[in-house]
Order: C-alpha cells, then sequence, then structure tokens
C-alpha cells in the first residue's frame, strides 16, 4: 500500500528510524528524511536527506517535498532520572519540534496520514512502579488513567492532543494515530540491553540495578513494523505498540549469561522504584491482526552478532570546532545569519568573532572574541597557531581587504582540518579588479559593462567613475559628464570608467558548491542604497537573470556566496557590473528566501553531498529593511 507513497520521516536516522526507513525503501515508497544525524552511509541515493535540527526546516520545503504519510519519531530523551540540563533540550526538541512540523504540514493538500511515536510514559506511574518488587506486570490497557511521570512524557501527550484538536478543527483529509511504544532495544541504540552487550564485548564488568524490575522490552525492527501496520490501518487516536510480554531484567541477565558464560556483574544499591509494565496489545491486534512475536531470546543473539561485527571499526568522533568569522565589524545580521545556518545544522558549533578593533560591536553576537592582529602582520603560521589553539574548523572571510589572503591559504588550511568559504585566488582576483572582471566577463561571452582606465576608450557622453578595485562605496560618481567624470577621478586612487546605462540596477545572491556547481541563484531589488549598501531590498522572481548569472559563476570558477551587480536596462537587457565574491550587505534576505549558504558550506564541511539537499526557495516574495536595533545585557 505504501509503493510510490511520498513518506516524510521525522528523527529516521535514529534506533527506530533506520528500521522503519528500512522497510519503506522495500516497500517501493519515496522516502525523505530529516535527522540530526549524519546521513547514513548504506543507504541509497534514493533517500532523501536533510541533516540538521528539524526545528529550522521550513514549511516551504516541506510542502515541496508534498509527504502523503508522515512518521514523526524525532525526539529527545534520558534513560533513567531527567537531569535539570534536560528542561531546555525537552522543550526544544520535543514540545517545540512536534508542534513545528505539524504546523508546517496541518494544511498540506496532499498529506493522508500521521503517524507518531508516542510513549507509554503517559501512563500513571502508581499503576506500574512500586516500593517492592511486583509478582507479576501491570497490563497497561490505551485508556488507563494518565499522569505522565516526566517532562518527556507530558511532551508526548501533549502533542497526542495537539493531533486530536487538528483532527477535529482541521478540514484536511489526513487522519492520526499516536503509538504509545514501550522500552525499545536495538542496533545502535543507547538502551541498556545494547549497553550491556558491548561492554560485556569488551569484558568490562556490568553495572545492574533492581533485577526484579519488569519491563515490556520491544526490538526497534519490531516498532518499525508496527508502525508500518498502523499507517496502513484505519487506526485513529491513542494505540499501545508494545511486545506484550514483560520480562524481568533478571531475565536479559540469564540470556546474556549464556552468550558471556564469564559474564561479570554488580549489584549497584538504587531508590528507584520497582517497575512492572507492560502492554496490552489486544486493541492493537484487532486493528491489525499482528503482533509483535520475538522475544529477548531471539533478538539478543542477532545484537550480539551486530556489535561485535562493529568491534575496532568505529572511530571517536572529532571535536565539532568553532566557526571563525574575521572583520565582525558591525556585521550584525550576517553574524545573525550564520548563527542561523548553525542553529539550523543542529551542531554545538561556536561562534569566534575576529577583528583588529577590540571595540567591534560584531564581537557582542558571538560566542567568543579574537582581538586578530593586521593580515598584512600576520604570517600563516601564526593564523593557524591561533586556530589550533581555539579549536577553529571553519573560517568564513567578510571583508574584500581579506579575502585574497585567506584564499592564498585555503589550500594549506584545509590540509589542516580548516574550511574556508573563500573562492580560489583567480577568481578572488578577477571579482576584486573591476578592469579584469569586465575583460574575463567578455572571454566568457557575458555582457559586461565596458570598463577602462582611459575615458577616451569609452564612446559615452554620460559617465560613471569608480574606483577599480573593491566593491562599489560612496566614492562612485554617476551619470555625469566627461568633464565631471575627468573632476571626480581626481578624488579617487585608481579610477576606472564605463558608459552610464539608465535602467534598473539589481542584486543576484549566489552560492556555488565545492563541485563547481551553482547551487542556487536569488534575485533582489535594490528599493533604497546608502552609502553603497541596501537598506530596503526586495527579492522577484527573474528566472533568465537567474540562469546567466549561475553560468557566469560556475565559469568564474567561484566557491561559496558571491553576489553580483546588474544593471537591467530599459528594455530589459542584462549588463553585468561587477561581482563580490562574498556575503554582501543585505545577502541575508537572500537566506531567508530559500539560498542557504551558511548551512549548505558547513554541510559541505562536513562532507555532506549538496546535490541531495534541493533547493527550496520561498513560494512569497520577501522585503528585508535595515534598521537600528539595541541589544540589551
Amino acid at each position: 500500500m505504501l509503493k510510490g507513497k511520498r513518506v516524510f520521516v521525522s528523527g529516521g536516522a535514529g534506533v527506530i528510524g533506520t528500521e522503519l526507513v528500512s522497510k519503506l525503501i522495500d516497500a517501493g515508497a519515496t522516502v525523505f528524511v530529516g535527522d540530526l544525524k549524519p546521513r547514513p552511509e548504506h543507504w541509497p541515493k534514493s533517500v532523501r536527506y536533510r541533516q540538521g535540527d528539524l526545528n529550522e526546516i521550513t514549511k516551504d520545503e516541506l510542502l515541496e517535498f508534498s509527504p502523503e504519510y508522515f512518521f514523526h519519531l524525532a525526539a529527545t530523551f534520558e534513560r533513567s532520572e531527567e537531569s535539570y540540563e534536560f528542561w531546555d533540550e525537552n522543550e526544544r526538541h520535543n514540545v517545540n519540534l512536534s508542534h513545528h512540523l505539524m504546523d508546517c504540514l496541518k494544511d498540506c493538500t496532499s498529506l493522508e496520514r500521521v503517524v507518531f511515536a508516542s510513549s507509554y510514559l503517559i501512563y500513571n506511574p502508581e499503576l506500574y512502579q512500586f516500593e517492592q518488587a511486583a509478582a507479576s506486570a501491570t497490563s497497561l490497557i490505551e485508556h488507563a488513567p494518565i499522569y505522565p511521570r516526566n517532562l518527556c512524557g507530558a511532551a508526548k501527550l501533549m502533542h497526542e492532543i495537539e493531533l486530536r484538536f487538528l483532527q477535529q478543527h482541521s478540514t484536511a483529509h489526513y487522519t492520526a494515530v499516536s503509538a504509545r511504544i514501550y522500552r525499545v532495544y536495538g542496533k545502535n541504540s543507547r538502551d541498556i540491553i545494547s549497553r550491556w552487550i558491548q561492554a560485556l564485548l569488551n569484558n568490562e564488568t556490568i553495572q545492574v540495578y533492581r533485577k526484579e524490575g519488569m519491563f515490556d522490552y520491544i526490538y526497534a525492527n519490531d516498532v518499525a513494523e508496527g508502525l508500518l501496520r498502523l499507517a496502513i490501518s484505519e487506526a485513529t487516536g491513542v494505540v499501545n505498540l508494545g511486545n506484550g510480554n514483560a520480562r524481568k531484567v533478571e531475565e536479559v541477565l540469564n540470556v546474556l549469561k549464556l552468550h558471556f558464560p564469564s559474564m561479570k556483574m554488580i549489584e549497584g544499591v538504587s531508590d528507584i522504584p520497582y517497575e512492572a509494565s507492560q502492554a496490552d496489545m489486544t486493541y492493537y491486534e484487532v486493528l491489525t491482526g499482528w503482533r509483535p512475536e520475538r522475544q529477548i531470546e531471539d533478538t539478543i543473539p542477532e545484537l550480539i552478532t551486530h556489535y561485535r561485527s562493529k568491534q575496532g571499526t568505529s572511530l571517536q568522533q572529532a571535536g565539532i570546532g568553532a566557526v571563525m568569522v574575521s572583520s565582525v565589524s558591525r556585521k550584525v545580521p550576517l553574524l545573525k545569519c550564520i548563527a542561523k545556518g548553525i542553529q539550523k545544522l543542529g551542531q554545538p558549533i561556536q561562534i569566534v568573532g575576529a577583528d583588529s578593533n577590540a571595540n567591534a560591536l560584531g564581537r557582542y553576537f558571538t560566542d567568543s572574541f579574537w582581538q586578530m592582529p593586521r593580515l598584512d602582520q600576520m604570517s600563516f603560521e601564526e593564523l593557524l597557531a591561533a586556530c589550533v589553539e581555539q579549536n577553529i574548523k571553519y573560517i568564513i572571510p567578510t571583508r574584500d581587504g581579506e579575502l585574497t589572503f585567506f584564499s592564498e591559504y585555503k589550500q594549506q588550511l584545509y590540509r589542516k582540518g580548516i574550511h574556508v568559504m573563500v573562492s580560489d585566488p583567480e577568481a578572488v582576483e578577477t571579482c576584486l579588479d573591476k578592469l579584469k572582471f569586465y575583460r574575463r566577463g567578455l572571454e566568457l561571452g557575458f555582457s559586461v559593462i565596458p570598463t577602462e582606465e582611459q575615458m577616451d576608450h569609452l564612446k559615452a557622453s554620460s559617465l560613471v567613475v569608480k574606483e577599480r578595485y573593491g566593491a562599489g562605496s560612496e566614492s562612485i560618481g554617476l551619470n555625469l559628464s566627461q568633464e565631471e567624470a575627468l573632476i571626480h577621478a581626481l578624488t579617487l586612487k585608481e579610477p576606472v570608467y564605463q558608459p552610464y546605462i539608465p535602467g534598473e540596477e539589481v542584486s543576484v545572491d549566489v552560492y556555488v558548491q565545492k563541485n563547481g556547481r551553482c547551487k542556487a541563484a536569488v534575485v533582489r531589488k535594490r528599493e533604497l542604497v546608502v552609502n553603497g549598501e541596501s537598506q530596503i531590498t526586495t527579492t522577484f522572481r527573474e528566472e533568465a537573470l537567474e540562469l546567466q548569472c549561475a553560468e557566469f559563476a560556475e565559469k568564474l570558477g567561484l566557491y561559496g556566496h558571491a553576489v553580483f551587480q546588474v544593471m537591467i536596462d530599459q528594455v530589459g537587457g542584462y549588463h553585468f557590473i561587477e561581482c563580490n565574491s562574498r556575503f554582501g550587505g543585505a545577502s541575508r534576505l537572500s537566506i531567508e528566501a530559500g539560498l542557504d549558504s551558511f548551512y549548505w558550506f558547513l554541510l559541505e564541511a562536513a562532507g555532506s553531498d549538496l546535490e541531495e539537499y534541493p533547493f527550496v526557495r520561498s513560494a512569497k516574495e520577501k522585503r528585508l529593511v535595515r534598521y537600528a536595533e539595541d541589544l540589551i545585557q
């Protein structure tokens, strides 16, 4: 029934998710997975993958996929007692995440079915927790009294109620079912059975508490099967999903003892209550005609084989590292964009702001600040030493004057495990030099505004005069007569001349991948420009220009974020003015429109293939208005 269906799975790289995705692939579904973890290497290319925090996924991204089925597995939890730090984690990755994903999908016209991985932790613990060991387990039925025993259980209950609310009020044609799942164990999990097996394979002593406790252990593969069967059933509301056969901790130890005869264990003292719970699977079986049959005796040997095959192959994960943003100055919008990209990736990457000015305002929007020496006073060895000391793994240059420096050392830094978002030296030099940009653009066959060092070489009555090197600024002279142009040129260091072309100047943000292919292009109008930077800018669609900019960027050999300035003349013709091979002052708008430069940069640095991450442009056009804002600390 799922063949050809489009299925979105949140948390699909987890212990249940990997099993579920494999079953969906076998069923012939088109699968889109979102998870904080990197993409599992064994998955086929047909699985669309999005690594990162799903709190940051947009409605546009999800609606572009048009899911018909949604399995919501993503969640966070702590195995024993919840710590004080879990307060914030639960709010973001349980409460907020569930609400956000359904907020994106609640009006999705393609959606047919929602399957939510809930938890038995919703039931009142007084039903199944005791001061003394129980003689038998309590079978929990779906309408048993509820009183969530911790934050995670409360978050699960909240979303069950949200789904019920949507079912009552939504006009969409989807149904929802919440599976209250019991004690899951499986491959690559943090569950106690997996931890014990890995410890015993390493000849370690295992720690045991309250071995008289009874739990409904259900194998992750069976959970995945159970969720699939619920998805294709008519079930709605709440349904138990467990093994239905509680086993004492002591029974688990006895099975392990059969496979590890010399097993060593220590019984610890604990004041936690004895648990004795199991799922009443009667309702589930009526709905689906199935129930899990495999017991710990059947599945533990499979887990032992799995973890034995993993011995000696897993490497310790390298440190995440920090991203250094150079010349932070007053570039608060840029720093916010980078912070958003990091948050979207969902990794604990710190931002190190760097500037030669100790009083740079940008330092108050970073995690730490480095008063960096001037680049003309710093050697590569000194830069590398500073990066190692501050655990910097990523560098984002932000000023024209430093692009050449970082470009020249880009490959050396890469060999040291440091990724720099900058183009190669030739491309950087071409973009910094307007005369060279004109000549190179002409060679490549693009309509670039003629640029000359001598005014006499141009046949134009109205002229533009600007500095040859660097981005446009307040020193530019526009629509000048030849006499005015000569006078203005005296105020510049190295002036160049261009014909003045009436029309509308626009900016085009692009991102070019490591493989040299342009990922995306977004065009925006510059409605108000102050000192060379857009203060009000609005996106619009101009597909022919987007394609030209993408092609031009590729032929120039750019990498990362760049901004083209283009004049659209009065008859709709395009004239390239210049290209800045860095993030622009108002480029944040293009990020909001879907050109996710910093997220993509971090993904590529982590080894992800950006071809798997489609560019999803916002359905609605957006406007950026720059204004002053106070920061209270």
